[in-house]
Protein backbone atom coordinates (compact mmCIF):
# COMPACT_ATOMS: atom_id res chain seq x y z
CA UNK A 1 0.00 0.00 0.00
CA UNK A 2 1.01 3.35 -0.76
CA UNK A 3 1.19 6.19 1.93
CA UNK A 4 -0.14 9.75 1.54
CA UNK A 5 3.17 11.70 1.20
CA UNK A 6 5.29 9.34 -0.59
CA UNK A 7 9.04 10.77 -1.25
CA UNK A 8 8.59 10.41 -4.96
CA UNK A 9 12.25 10.86 -5.59
CA UNK A 10 13.22 7.93 -4.09
CA UNK A 11 11.27 4.63 -4.53
CA UNK A 12 10.93 2.11 -1.71
CA UNK A 13 11.45 5.18 1.02
CA UNK A 14 8.29 5.91 3.23
CA UNK A 15 8.11 7.50 6.67
CA UNK A 16 6.28 5.96 9.14
CA UNK A 17 5.78 6.57 12.89
CA UNK A 18 6.00 4.09 15.71
CA UNK A 19 2.87 4.69 17.96
CA UNK A 20 4.57 4.42 20.94
CA UNK A 21 6.33 7.07 19.77
CA UNK A 22 3.58 9.66 21.05
CA UNK A 23 4.00 8.05 24.92
CA UNK A 24 3.30 4.70 26.04
CA UNK A 25 0.34 5.90 28.99
CA UNK A 26 -1.29 8.25 26.49
CA UNK A 27 -1.28 5.48 23.59
CA UNK A 28 -2.95 3.01 26.20
CA UNK A 29 -5.76 5.65 27.11
CA UNK A 30 -6.30 6.98 23.86
CA UNK A 31 -6.19 3.69 21.44
CA UNK A 32 -3.51 3.07 18.94
CA UNK A 33 -6.30 4.54 16.14
CA UNK A 34 -6.53 7.81 17.74
CA UNK A 35 -3.04 8.10 17.10
CA UNK A 36 -2.84 6.67 13.62
CA UNK A 37 -5.26 9.65 12.43
CA UNK A 38 -3.15 11.83 14.08
CA UNK A 39 0.24 10.74 12.49
CA UNK A 40 -2.00 10.68 8.90
CA UNK A 41 -3.11 14.05 9.35
CA UNK A 42 0.32 15.23 9.48
CA UNK A 43 1.68 13.41 6.33
CA UNK A 44 3.41 10.05 7.72
CA UNK A 45 3.24 7.24 4.88
CA UNK A 46 2.53 4.73 7.76
CA UNK A 47 2.40 3.43 11.15
CA UNK A 48 4.23 1.09 13.30
CA UNK A 49 1.07 -0.97 15.94
CA UNK A 50 2.76 -2.17 18.92
CA UNK A 51 1.18 -5.32 20.60
CA UNK A 52 2.13 -4.24 23.55
CA UNK A 53 -0.24 -0.77 23.64
CA UNK A 54 -2.87 -3.02 22.11
CA UNK A 55 -5.51 -2.67 25.16
CA UNK A 56 -8.19 -5.18 22.83
CA UNK A 57 -6.81 -6.85 19.96
CA UNK A 58 -9.75 -8.74 19.20
CA UNK A 59 -11.64 -5.04 18.43
CA UNK A 60 -8.75 -2.42 17.79
CA UNK A 61 -6.82 -4.96 14.73
CA UNK A 62 -9.86 -5.01 13.07
CA UNK A 63 -11.05 -1.12 12.90
CA UNK A 64 -7.06 -0.28 12.64
CA UNK A 65 -7.21 -2.16 9.52
CA UNK A 66 -10.41 -0.24 8.07
CA UNK A 67 -8.23 3.16 9.00
CA UNK A 68 -4.81 2.07 7.17
CA UNK A 69 -6.60 0.36 4.25
CA UNK A 70 -9.18 3.71 4.00
CA UNK A 71 -6.41 5.96 3.81
CA UNK A 72 -3.88 4.17 2.23
CA UNK A 73 -1.21 3.95 4.70
CA UNK A 74 1.50 1.85 5.02
CA UNK A 75 1.54 -0.80 8.56
CA UNK A 76 4.21 -2.30 10.58
CA UNK A 77 3.47 -4.83 13.27
CA UNK A 78 5.88 -4.93 15.96
CA UNK A 79 5.77 -8.00 18.33
CA UNK A 80 7.85 -7.11 21.98
CA UNK A 81 8.40 -11.51 22.21
CA UNK A 82 11.65 -12.78 21.25
CA UNK A 83 11.33 -15.38 18.33
CA UNK A 84 13.45 -17.86 20.74
CA UNK A 85 12.86 -18.22 24.38
CA UNK A 86 15.67 -18.47 27.22
CA UNK A 87 16.16 -22.28 26.58
CA UNK A 88 16.44 -21.76 22.91
CA UNK A 89 13.41 -23.25 21.59
CA UNK A 90 11.34 -21.71 19.17
CA UNK A 91 8.32 -19.64 20.59
CA UNK A 92 6.24 -20.96 18.11
CA UNK A 93 2.84 -19.71 19.75
CA UNK A 94 4.14 -16.14 19.78
CA UNK A 95 5.42 -16.48 16.13
CA UNK A 96 2.49 -18.10 15.17
CA UNK A 97 -0.18 -15.20 16.79
CA UNK A 98 2.37 -12.35 15.71
CA UNK A 99 2.14 -13.63 12.33
CA UNK A 100 -2.08 -14.09 12.70
CA UNK A 101 -2.25 -10.42 13.90
CA UNK A 102 -0.49 -8.84 10.99
CA UNK A 103 -1.90 -10.25 8.48
CA UNK A 104 -5.36 -9.15 10.36
CA UNK A 105 -4.21 -5.65 10.30
CA UNK A 106 -2.95 -5.70 6.68
CA UNK A 107 0.75 -5.09 7.56
CA UNK A 108 2.94 -6.88 5.27
CA UNK A 109 5.95 -6.72 7.94
CA UNK A 110 6.16 -8.37 11.42
CA UNK A 111 8.82 -7.21 13.59
CA UNK A 112 10.43 -9.12 16.42
CA UNK A 113 13.71 -9.72 17.84
CA UNK A 114 15.63 -12.99 18.21
CA UNK A 115 15.31 -13.42 22.09
CA UNK A 116 17.15 -16.26 23.33
CA UNK A 117 18.63 -17.57 20.19
CA UNK A 118 21.38 -19.85 20.14
CA UNK A 119 22.76 -23.19 19.57
CA UNK A 120 20.53 -25.04 20.91
CA UNK A 121 18.19 -23.35 18.34
CA UNK A 122 19.22 -24.84 15.09
CA UNK A 123 16.93 -27.81 15.26
CA UNK A 124 13.68 -25.49 15.43
CA UNK A 125 14.82 -23.53 12.06
CA UNK A 126 12.61 -26.38 10.14
CA UNK A 127 9.37 -24.96 12.30
CA UNK A 128 10.59 -21.19 11.98
CA UNK A 129 10.23 -21.80 7.79
CA UNK A 130 7.41 -23.86 8.06
CA UNK A 131 5.35 -20.96 9.93
CA UNK A 132 6.29 -18.18 7.94
CA UNK A 133 5.01 -19.68 4.84
CA UNK A 134 1.43 -17.97 3.76
CA UNK A 135 -1.99 -19.66 3.82
CA UNK A 136 -2.72 -20.54 0.46
CA UNK A 137 -4.38 -17.24 -1.89
CA UNK A 138 -2.69 -15.10 1.02
CA UNK A 139 0.55 -13.07 1.06
CA UNK A 140 3.50 -13.54 3.71
CA UNK A 141 4.48 -10.83 5.89
CA UNK A 142 8.33 -10.00 6.04
CA UNK A 143 9.64 -10.86 9.25
CA UNK A 144 12.38 -8.53 10.35
CA UNK A 145 14.50 -9.06 12.69
CA UNK A 146 15.41 -5.96 15.29
CA UNK A 147 18.08 -5.23 17.30
CA UNK A 148 16.66 -4.77 20.87
CA UNK A 149 18.37 -3.38 24.06
CA UNK A 150 19.72 -6.78 25.42
CA UNK A 151 23.07 -8.58 24.88
CA UNK A 152 21.50 -11.92 23.91
CA UNK A 153 19.70 -10.29 20.83
CA UNK A 154 20.71 -6.54 20.46
CA UNK A 155 24.30 -6.71 20.14
CA UNK A 156 26.56 -7.34 16.65
CA UNK A 157 28.06 -10.84 17.12
CA UNK A 158 24.94 -12.36 18.28
CA UNK A 159 23.02 -11.20 15.41
CA UNK A 160 25.74 -11.40 12.78
CA UNK A 161 25.52 -15.40 14.19
CA UNK A 162 22.38 -14.98 13.75
CA UNK A 163 22.28 -14.04 9.97
CA UNK A 164 24.71 -16.29 8.99
CA UNK A 165 22.88 -19.27 10.32
CA UNK A 166 19.77 -17.91 8.38
CA UNK A 167 21.21 -17.41 5.13
CA UNK A 168 22.90 -21.05 5.53
CA UNK A 169 19.72 -22.69 6.32
CA UNK A 170 17.74 -20.52 3.08
CA UNK A 171 16.10 -17.87 5.43
CA UNK A 172 17.63 -14.45 4.38
CA UNK A 173 15.78 -12.69 6.47
CA UNK A 174 16.05 -8.77 7.14
CA UNK A 175 16.49 -6.55 9.81
CA UNK A 176 15.03 -4.18 11.38
CA UNK A 177 17.83 -1.72 12.14
CA UNK A 178 17.15 0.12 15.64
CA UNK A 179 19.87 3.37 15.57
CA UNK A 180 19.92 3.66 19.16
CA UNK A 181 19.44 0.61 20.52
CA UNK A 182 23.19 -0.04 19.79
CA UNK A 183 24.05 2.40 22.67
CA UNK A 184 21.85 0.39 25.44
CA UNK A 185 24.38 -2.80 24.98
CA UNK A 186 27.54 -0.29 24.43
CA UNK A 187 28.18 -1.08 20.82
CA UNK A 188 28.80 1.45 18.22
CA UNK A 189 25.76 1.76 15.63
CA UNK A 190 27.83 3.02 12.92
CA UNK A 191 30.56 -0.39 13.15
CA UNK A 192 26.93 -2.32 12.89
CA UNK A 193 25.74 -0.50 10.09
CA UNK A 194 28.91 -1.00 8.07
CA UNK A 195 28.93 -4.67 8.79
CA UNK A 196 24.60 -5.06 8.59
CA UNK A 197 23.67 -2.25 6.32
CA UNK A 198 22.89 -4.61 3.46
CA UNK A 199 20.66 -6.52 5.46
CA UNK A 200 18.30 -3.68 6.76
CA UNK A 201 15.11 -3.51 5.13
CA UNK A 202 13.86 -1.04 8.06
CA UNK A 203 15.05 1.59 9.86
CA UNK A 204 14.21 3.01 13.40
CA UNK A 205 15.35 6.73 13.77
CA UNK A 206 16.28 7.38 17.17
CA UNK A 207 18.04 9.83 18.34
CA UNK A 208 20.42 9.16 22.13
CA UNK A 209 20.96 11.18 24.95
CA UNK A 210 23.34 10.11 27.78
CA UNK A 211 21.80 10.76 31.53
CA UNK A 212 23.96 9.95 34.75
CA UNK A 213 22.90 6.13 34.67
CA UNK A 214 21.11 5.90 31.45
CA UNK A 215 20.71 6.32 27.88
CA UNK A 216 17.24 8.04 26.56
CA UNK A 217 15.68 8.17 23.64
CA UNK A 218 15.49 11.61 22.15
CA UNK A 219 14.58 13.60 18.57
CA UNK A 220 17.51 13.23 16.50
CA UNK A 221 17.95 16.82 16.69
CA UNK A 222 19.21 16.55 20.22
CA UNK A 223 20.94 13.36 20.04
CA UNK A 224 24.36 12.92 21.19
CA UNK A 225 25.29 10.41 18.85
CA UNK A 226 26.53 11.11 14.75
CA UNK A 227 22.85 9.98 13.08
CA UNK A 228 23.10 11.15 9.87
CA UNK A 229 26.69 9.67 9.63
CA UNK A 230 24.74 6.00 10.50
CA UNK A 231 22.40 6.89 8.22
CA UNK A 232 24.87 7.45 5.57
CA UNK A 233 25.54 3.62 5.44
CA UNK A 234 21.98 2.62 5.36
CA UNK A 235 19.58 1.72 2.62
CA UNK A 236 17.51 5.42 1.66
CA UNK A 237 15.06 3.20 -0.39
CA UNK A 238 13.80 1.11 3.03
CA UNK A 239 10.93 2.71 5.01
CA UNK A 240 12.12 4.76 8.07
CA UNK A 241 9.89 5.00 11.27
CA UNK A 242 10.11 8.03 13.83
CA UNK A 243 10.97 5.79 17.33
CA UNK A 244 11.75 8.51 19.42
CA UNK A 245 9.32 11.09 21.64
CA UNK A 246 6.55 12.79 20.10
CA UNK A 247 5.27 15.16 22.98
CA UNK A 248 0.94 16.26 22.19
CA UNK A 249 -1.27 16.31 19.52
CA UNK A 250 1.36 19.38 17.30
CA UNK A 251 0.77 18.97 13.83
CA UNK A 252 3.48 21.49 12.99
CA UNK A 253 5.84 19.54 15.11
CA UNK A 254 5.31 16.19 13.69
CA UNK A 255 5.47 17.27 10.57
CA UNK A 256 8.44 18.92 10.81
CA UNK A 257 10.72 15.71 11.65
CA UNK A 258 8.43 13.82 8.83
CA UNK A 259 10.15 16.17 6.63
CA UNK A 260 13.61 15.85 8.40
CA UNK A 261 13.49 12.55 7.41
CA UNK A 262 12.73 12.92 3.81
CA UNK A 263 14.83 15.42 2.97
CA UNK A 264 17.77 13.23 4.58
CA UNK A 265 16.64 10.08 2.42
CA UNK A 266 16.51 12.90 -0.30
CA UNK A 267 19.78 13.78 0.26
CA UNK A 268 21.35 10.19 0.13
CA UNK A 269 19.63 9.30 -2.52
CA UNK A 270 21.08 11.99 -4.63
CA UNK A 271 24.25 11.32 -3.31
CA UNK A 272 24.49 7.98 -4.05
CA UNK A 273 23.04 8.58 -7.65
CA UNK A 274 25.97 10.85 -8.62
CA UNK A 275 28.71 8.17 -7.17
CA UNK A 276 27.06 6.15 -9.77
CA UNK A 277 29.84 5.10 -12.75
CA UNK A 278 27.88 6.59 -16.03
CA UNK A 279 26.66 4.02 -18.35
CA UNK A 280 28.91 3.80 -21.55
Amino acid sequence: MMGQHPNPSVPGFAVLISLGAFGASEVLRLGQLHFTRLAAAAGADGVEVREELLRDATTELPQLATELAARRLQSVYSCPTGLWREDGELDELALRSALTATRLLGADRLKMSIGGFGPASVPSWPRLAAALQAPPGEPAPALLIENDQTPEAGTLPALQAFFATAQARGLPLAMTFDMGNWHWVGECPLTAAQALGARVGYVHCKGVLREPSRWVAVPLAQSQAPWRTVLNQLPADVPWAIEYPLQGPDLTAIEAELALLRQEARRLHEARADCLPALI
